[in-house]
């Protein structure tokens, strides 16, 4: 067995993980050789690789990031890019590419499966929000480090009686905000699923603090967006692959409840520091067995297919049903979190 393999999109804690049982699986259980595509799809385009070995491998579980390198380019961007990939395939003599990825990367998954070409899909997105999986790996690492952020802020916070409002990663999904909105102890959580009306939130932030609580952490997810009509954010630019570059929706916020409450509102924004560092033990584990599964897939022939965790156990689904739709936040789970939000003072009863 001879398979290439590609890390594509965002980085995230666990894509190592990913190419490490790979590899392992490839050379103990298959006795074959593994050709790892620098940055993504362009090094299949440019034919930039490696050969990936176990001891290239020696060390790498733990470290965030990819040792392969990763980029948003994609073979459909190029008038020959599918011949490209198919010349790349024959060059190296490779059985399937395996290519790790998000929504993106797995959509030309998909166009190239529908295109003849041999592939299988592992999901990759910080964002949680790939249907058809219940986890993919880096989530649990960026709720973590969201968490331990959110237990630093309370102090510092109940120290000044402020409102601070901690924006999280969340383009089009809340389910890190989620998370560790209500793993934190945030008071309120914004997410894009259920669109904020900041007076509401302001005037009960206002009775929150008239009780004689303070110490209000806010959550945000970096794609929250207000109700029509309540509030204007201006139109976010575009990068270079069509992706709008989202971030700075919390010192909005923190603006408008500084003015509607009165009470001293700071911000901070974790970006980036979500994806970096150590990924914790979840999702090693769950990157491994998503990189020994897609071995699997290859030695059937399962091409088309990606791999997902459903029920506790790996499992293939078709990779279409991966793409085009995204996984939003469980309505129970946005019940959960809205429980230990600030209500509105309770109207007393008449007397008897």
């Amino acid at each position: 067995m001879r398979i290439g393999i590609l890390t594509g999109g965002g980085d995230c804690p666990g894509l190592n993980a990913v190419l490490r049982a790979a590899v392992r699986t490839v050379d103990v259980e298959y006795g074959g050789e593994v050709v790892g595509f620098r940055d993504g799809w362009r090094g299949v385009l440019n034919d930039t690789w490696e050969p990936l070995t176990i001891d290239r491998c020696r060390g790498i579980l733990p470290r965030g990031g990819t040792i392969l390198g990763t980029s948003r380019d994609q073979p459909y961007t190029q008038p020959d890019g599918v011949q490209q990939v198919e010349e790349a395939l024959a060059r190296h003599q490779l059985d399937a590419i395996v290519a790790v990825g998000g929504d993106g990367t797995m959509g030309v998954t998909n166009d190239l499966h529908n295109d003849g070409v041999p592939v299988v899909g592992v999901p990759k997105t910080i964002d949680n929000d790939i249907a058809s999986t219940e986890m993919t790996f880096g989530f649990q690492t960026a709720v973590e480090i969201c968490t331990y952020s959110i237990d630093r802020l309370h102090t510092t916070a109940e120290s000044h009686d402020r409102v601070l409002v901690v924006e999280v990663m969340g383009r089009h999904v809340g389910h890190i905000a989620v998370w560790s909105g209500i793993a934190g102890g945030a008071a309120v959580t914004l997410v894009p699923e259920e669109p904020f009306d900041l007076d509401d939130v302001a005037s009960r932030i206002t009775a929150r603090h008239r009780q004689g609580s303070w110490a209000t952490i806010v959550v945000v997810a970096e794609g929250a967006l207000p109700k029509p009509g309540t509030l204007t954010l201006k139109e976010p630019p575009v990068d270079a692959y069509g992706h709008q570059r989202l971030g700075g929706i919390a010192n909005v916020v923190a603006g408008e409840l500084e003015m509607l409450t009165g009470i001293e509102t700071r911000t901070t924004i974790l970006g980036h520091v979500q994806r970096g560092g150590t990924p914790v033990a979840f999702d090693r584990v769950l990157g491994t067995r998503f990189g020994v599964a897609a071995v699997d897939a290859v030695a059937d022939g399962a091409f088309g297919s990606m791999v997902a965790l459903q029920h506790g156990a790996i499992v293939r689904v078709p990779v279409a049903e991966g793409v085009g739709h995204l996984k939003m936040v469980e309505p129970d789970l946005l019940r959960t979190a809205a429980l230990f939000e600030p209500q509105h003072p309770r109207t007393p009863l008449p007397p008897s």
